[in-house]
């Protein structure tokens, strides 16, 4: 029996729900001469330190060490980039760790860092993306993406529309927030335990801040309490003070973050600015766009720079835009540095190219999914290929229109428009909507270099499996998948296959856990090496039963020939006959994914091995008084390949759908005057819940949907489920413009997130345009 593409639950789901199921600060109390360590934070956005005295802290009672960056034996700088420093002489953003203080017990470590005294020249600071526009304030390089004749396009074109939009940022908010534990072992080797997506990265930044090979630095992640991006390189900080606490005091350093220290010390999704110029035909076809992308980086370059050029790619979504030039540069403001977040600049690029094909199809007085039909990417009768506005070939591109067409048959999308239109004639005060929208998104590393992975896979004697690889579990169901690509591999039963920690001596030089390539990367290795050591046993096995190594079958822990399959051993027996020759019982695995290309210069190349599909259909109503909408049915078609998972793959589209749902409609992210996060907990910052589920959520995923040259057929699922939440921003749009006079050409301004205070007054607009127009 197949176990690649059964629906098993998650491997640690018994571990989650009785509490088992250990994470990174949940091992501290093991040790019982552990350190906990408190951040000093500075109370400006912008300043100069001038002072920084720690005696009046050594004076509390359980204070050991204040950890200054006059402490840091290596490099001071907890990044890869040369920008970050682990101490800084200048604060960048408010609430910047300047010293930590380790004491013997958390309030102990927390009352000593009061005692800290800093002295602070106050300096100018930038806090939103256009004071830093207005200031020519950036960092990185200016990305340009460019195809076609723009100019020329435009001038051809029978319309022309100009529009800007914002965006707003989005706080990760996983349940564990940051969280390291650092060990020195008598030899002066560091093991540090860490909430992080990248143990190789991290390891790196540890070596570098103690001025260590990274040899004497081993990293383990048991797994995360999620991450959605959070923790790809912002978990780095957090442990080196661990790690250079142990490393002066001799004992072990706990550092975990408070929810408040989290949201406040930690990067978020970009917020970003597109401002841009549009040309198409009568019929809604676009012909040219220029546009122009801005994004809020905060103080220090981080995962920016790779975000904004995911952005410039995935401006076209799912259309074809014959003429198209897009530059796009990463604000510096003295925030929080922005990091990576599930999609990766992605959902940013998508949401402007839907905001633009809606207004071209309210002003054509078109239905906005007749627009976005006529602009997917097809090919004509002469076309054998067609490609992005960045060189790439668009496979399967028929694909995003058989997705199309079989939801909306299956949504009932015509009856429900008309029954929509007959609701809101007869409700003046209450208004439906509804729209569609696709995702093609791109899957692998922006950087080519990271599209590689290890394994390392330990068969005993008794049959029973250990596998390593250099994927980080997040709760995203990784782990599960990889376990049934061990166990279908090996052809034993899941429960034969365990699962272990991930640590950088066990796999080296690992890529980060993200952009949605942990099953495709980390699954091909681990295949890999299993089908290694299947290789041995079969030549063992063909021993025992007469035939040719290639005749024999491994299917549920039993071993036998495609000719006599009622004569079976056990998988067990083969493994000790195999121990008793010699033959070797372990085996890496190493992949890279091939065909991947890509010039930064120029931004053009193949950057993704493939494209995820998908369509959503969402339907809200609105009301006129107050703004507060429900959503009402939600349904979605997905394309995962052949899912490894489907159990896990349907969580991730649902879970996806509602981070969405979060990021466009409720997580308002505020920030104070004087550039404190003003948004930061629970009760201030709005996260999706029970609430906001839709009524109806039918979510299935596309069936006989093999992608060749991805292990078992699969596709990632990680990231595109997120984007096709921007149906519902789209049908709030679509319930607002019913507000308004029938038939209007106005475009419906509507900021995000779209919360009840923004669809109210978009909604008051609409009224007024209509006033004015007599109606």
């Amino acid at each position: 029996m197949k176990i690649i593409g059964r629906a098993v639950p998650h491997e640690s789901a018994r571990g989650h729900v009785t509490g088992r199921a250990l994470y990174t600060d949940d091992l501290w109390p093991r040790y019982p001469q552990a350190l906990h360590a408190w951040p000093v934070q500075a109370p400006h956005a912008h300043a100069r330190i001038t002072r920084l005295e720690a005696s009046a802290a050594y004076a509390l009672p359980g204070v050991v060490r204040v950890l200054t960056a006059a402490d840091v034996p290596g490099l001071n700088d907890s990044g890869i980039k040369g920008d970050e420093p682990l101490f800084p002489s200048e604060v960048m953003y408010h609430g910047q760790a300047v010293a930590w203080v380790l004491a013997e017990s958390e309030e102990a470590a927390r009352l000593g860092a009061a005692q800290v005294q800093v002295d602070y020249e106050p300096l100018p600071a930038i806090l939103t993306l256009h004071e830093a526009i207005r200031q020519g304030s950036f960092q990185g390089a200016m990305l340009q993406v460019r195809r076609g004749d723009v100019a020329q396009g435009l001038e051809a074109s029978a319309r022309v529309l100009e529009g800007e939009l914002e965006l707003g940022g989005q706080e990760h908010f996983y349940l564990e927030t940051q969280a390291s534990l650092a060990l020195l072992d008598e030899s002066g080797h560091l093991l540090v335990h860490a909430s992080t997506q990248h143990p190789s990265e991290t390891q790196e930044v540890v070596a570098q801040v103690l001025g260590l090979p990274r040899s004497q630095v081993t990293v383990q992640c048991i797994r995360m309490g999620g991450g959605f991006g959070g923790k790809e390189v912002q978990a780095n900080p957090y442990a080196a003070v661990a790690a250079l606490g142990a490393y002066l005091t001799r004992r072990p350093v706990r550092v975990r973050l408070s929810r408040l220290q989290d949201i406040t010390l930690t990067g978020k999704r970009h917020p970003f600015y597109a401002r841009w110029k549009v040309g198409f035909s009568e019929e809604g076809l676009l012909n040219a766009l220029k546009i122009e992308l801005f994004s809020d980086g905060g103080w220090s370059q981080d995962l920016s720079e790779p975000v904004l050029a995911r952005a410039l790619c995935h401006l076209d979504n799912a259309y074809y835009i014959p003429h198209l030039e897009a530059t796009g540069r990463v604000c510096k403001t003295h925030k929080t540095s922005q990091t990576a977040f599930r999609g990766f600049g992605g959902p940013q690029g998508m949401v402007f190219i839907e905001e633009i094909l809606d207004r071209v199809a309210r002003s054509l007085s078109l239905p906005p999914e007749a627009v976005r039909e006529r602009n997917f990417y097809r090919l004509s009768d002469t076309q054998e290929t067609i490609t992005t506005h960045y060189g790439q070939v668009v496979k399967d591109a028929e694909r995003i229109r058989l997705i199309w067409d079989e939801l909306k048959a299956s949504a009932e999308f015509d009856r429900r428009r008309r029954e929509i239109a007959l609701f809101n004639a007869q409700n003046p005060q209450r208004k439906r909507g509804l729209a569609m929208t696709p995702v093609k998104f791109g899957i692998s590393f922006n950087f080519t270099t990271y599209n590689q992975a290890g394994a390392l896979v330990l068969v005993y004697q008794d049959g029973s499996v250990q596998v390593n690889h250099g994927g980080t579990e997040m709760g995203q169901g990784l782990f599960t998948k990889i376990q049934q690509i061990a166990a279908e591999a090996l052809g034993v039963p899941l429960k034969a296959i365990r699962l272990m920690p991930t640590r950088t001596d066990k796999i080296p030089n690992t890529s980060a856990t993200a952009a949605s390539t942990g099953a495709d990367l980390n699954g091909a290795a681990v295949k890999e090496a299993c089908e290694k050591i299947k290789g041995r046993l079969a030549v063992v096995a063909a021993q025992k039963l007469g035939v040719h190594p290639a005749d024999v079958v491994f299917q549920d822990g039993q071993v036998y020939s495609i000719w006599k399959p009622a004569e079976r051993i056990p998988f067990t027996e083969v493994v000790r006959a195999a121990y008793a020759q010699r033959v070797q019982l372990f085996a890496d695995g190493f992949y890279r994914t091939p065909g991947l290309h890509w010039d930064k210069s120029r931004m053009q190349g193949k950057p993704f091995h493939y494209f995820a599909f998908g369509a959503a259909v969402s339907e809200v109503e609105v009301d006129g008084f107050t703004g507060q909408y429900t959503l009402r049915r939600v349904d979605i078609l997905h394309d995962a390949g052949d899912s490894l998972s489907p159990l896990v793959d349907l969580g991730q589209v649902e879970g996806g759908f509602m981070q969405g749902l979060g990021w466009l409609t409720l997580e308002d992210l505020r920030w104070e005057a004087k550039g404190q996060v003003a948004t930061r907990s629970a009760s201030t910052y709005k996260l999706p819940s029970f609430s906001e589920l839709p009524e109806v959520f039918n979510v299935r995923l596309l069936p006989k949907a093999s992608e060749s040259g991805v292990v078992y057929g699969s596709k990632a699922v990680g990231e595109p489920p997120l984007m096709l939440a921007i149906s519902v921003r789209e049908a709030l749009r679509d319930a607002v413009a019913a507000f308004g006079a029938e038939g209007s050409r106005s475009p419906v301004e509507l900021a995000s997130p779209a919360t009840p205070e923004a669809v109210y007054l978009a909604i008051e607009r609409v009224r007024q345009k209509a006033l004015v127009s007599g109606d």
